[in-house]
């Protein structure tokens, strides 16, 4: 009988940001076409992942979503929701908090930055004990004394195309050794979901090449860029309705939840959202047209489509949980969406 390897990947309960596990075993089956049915709920060990307690640790892997696994023949992973061994939600448990139904309509964009770092702990391209030219031409850049890693880049890439996880694209960041990729996903959960394998599969792959996949908001104090992750977001009357007013209503109804986002969207931000770096401040919230200085940027774009199309909420931390991103936006958008229709009338 036919052997398929199933890699379950979930989040923990480390706090304040979560960690990827994962475990793998093999499913004997005459056939299996990745069908989230025919996948087998799981079982770990939540006294190791801060999850549950040694005398009651138990802890459930319920598939979510299934993908191809490249680098295996035979090969599958397994995303998955984290249930406490009586089938109720884990506290730890963010995308179980989504409204699939109500969010059909959303489509969302990350974009994720990071820094490739050394085991001495520095950024790689990074000369020992010092510094290399200041930021400038590494942006989108080529050469080999411009970039680093990119090797890795280009093999995460291809992985993440042929796993279908939604990675749209790649480029070189503003600080040397720190690079971005993007992803992309139609519903509430898809693109969150995609993020969620995209890391794991940087973090799986940077095994081979010996470095570490830093997404700490602001892993190099000074004059360089911290490392954000860019949130795009859309949804059907802005993306088919829209219109200038509108638009800049549905933004201004985003200021009274400023703090609300700001709890959720990563670990560290305050080292990174300075007024400074292609960052707004921490303390107040703001949007604008093209303005990368912003709480929320209104891409071009949206601007030259008669004002449709998509916002970028620049303020998530390189680190943030894209599920709780994901959540808070969509709960904004719900009482600011009707609003902003009201001032506009």
């Amino acid at each position: 009988m036919p052997k398929f390897r199933l890699d379950y990947i979930w989040l923990d309960g480390y706090q304040p940001t979560a960690n990827i596990r994962t475990k793998s075993q093999m499913l004997e089956a005459d056939s299996f076409d990745g069908s989230i049915d025919a996948v087998p709920v799981w079982g770990f060990d939540g006294s190791s992942t801060q999850q549950a307690e040694g005398h009651d640790s138990d802890c459930i892997l319920k598939p979510a979503r299934v993908y191809r696994n490249p680098l295996q023949e035979n090969g599958y992973f397994v995303l998955c929701e984290v249930l406490t061994r009586d089938g109720a939600r884990h506290e730890t448990n963010y995308r179980a908090l989504i409204d699939e139904a109500a969010g059909a309509e959303f489509w969302f964009g990350f974009e994720q930055e990071y820094v490739l770092m050394s085991s001495n702990g520095r950024p790689i391209g990074f000369p020992d004990g010092g510094y290399p030219e200041p930021q400038g031409p590494y942006y989108c850049a080529v050469g080999s004394h411009n970039v680093a890693g990119r090797e890795l880049i280009d093999e995460h890439f291809e992985t993440c195309v042929a796993a279908d996880v939604g990675v749209t694209g790649i480029n070189a960041e503003v600080m040397l050794g720190q690079w971005e990729f993007q992803c992309f996903g139609k519903g509430a959960t898809r693109a969150a979901d995609n993020l969620v394998m995209a890391r794991f599969l940087l973090y799986l792959l940077s095994e081979r090449h010996g470095v570490v996949a830093n997404i700490d908001p602001k892993p190099i104090a000074g004059d360089w860029n911290g490392s954000g992750l860019h949130s795009n977001f859309s949804f059907d009357y802005l993306r088919d309705v829209g219109g200038q007013k509108y638009i800049e209503a549905l933004c201004a109804g985003f200021a009274p939840f400023h703090k609300d986002h700001l709890a959720v969207y990563g670990a560290g931000n305050e080292r990174r959202l300075t007024g400074a770096h292609e960052t707004a401040s921490i303390d107040r919230f703001s949007y604008g047209a093209s303005n990368r200085g912003a709480s929320i940027r209104i891409p071009i774009y949206t601007t030259s489509h008669d004002w449709k199309g998509y916002l970028e909420d620049r303020r998530p931390a390189s680190d943030a949980d894209p599920y709780q991103v994901v959540h808070r936006i969509m709960e904004t958008v719900k009482i600011a969406h009707p609003h902003a229709l009201e001032a506009i009338a």
